[in-house]
């Protein structure tokens, strides 16, 4: 992977750098398709969804964001605690509830999506972005898996062009909440956008544009432009 620096000084217009940005995007061959609808969802442990061939007709249609634990049922039960909490001067443990909300978060549960990405084709890179998922996430694609991310509050990406088809895509998510996780709720599910992005061999990758301004001043501002540039083979 090369990098490309650009600097640029006082005398270049505002109008000038965004056409820069314009024809970047424009040369790359970039497209992105937000996979928003027609998920399927249960909560529970089902690492045989992974497989194209699952049956999950009689799972739940959700649209993502999605939050598993929104709906409830509330209940104190669902973040119950034995605790001693020293900051308070408690001196034995006691009960607590009501720590995140008593909403039911805890627990593994799987997601599934059927997708087509017609800009995929051979020579083409694909990669799959998600922008949220709580927590832990496990990614599958054609019955294969392709990456994890050991968290939940950082939004991750994962190139999947060795596993991608022309055709038809089956993506499983399988995650999983564990108990006293968060002093507070943390969310459950896909709750933010999934993305895949499609571009050309030789392309510039997710976050892979870095602007500063090291410095500012009341005459003039000095900004900063650094381009990763990656290939498929290596090569540039």
């Amino acid at each position: 992977m090369n990098a490309i620096k650009i600097t640029l000084y006082r005398g270049i217009s505002i109008f000038l750098l965004a056409a820069l940005f314009c024809g970047t995007v424009h040369g790359q061959g970039r497209t992105e398709y937000l996979l928003e609808k027609n998920w399927k969802f249960s909560k529970g442990d089902f690492p045989e969804a992974v497989n194209p061939a699952f049956d999950d007709s009689k799972w739940e249609t959700v649209r993502i964001p999605h939050d598993w634990a929104i709906k409830g049922p509330f209940d104190g039960n669902n973040d119950s605690q034995n605790v001693q909490i020293v900051q308070n001067g408690e001196q034995t443990a006691s009960l607590k509830t009501g720590r995140t909300g008593g909403l039911p978060f805890v627990g593994k549960a799987w997601y599934r999506n059927i997708f087509v990405a017609p800009a995929f084709t051979k020579g083409k890179k694909a990669v799959i972005l998600i922008d949220g998922a709580m927590s832990y996430p496990k990614v599958f694609l054609n019955g294969e898996a392709v990456g994890h991310w050991a968290y939940g509050y950082n939004s991750f990406s994962i190139d999947i062009t060795d596993k991608m088809k022309a055709g038809k895509n089956t993506l499983a998510i399988g995650l999983e909440n564990l108990p006293e996780a968060s002093r507070w709720y943390p969310g459950a599910g896909l709750y933010r956008n999934v993305h895949v992005i499609i571009t050309d061999e030789v392309s510039i990758p997710v976050w892979g544009t870095y602007i500063t301004t090291p410095i500012i001043n009341k005459d003039f501002a000095r900004v900063k432009i650094r381009t990763q540039v990656s290939s498929l083979s290596g090569k540039l």
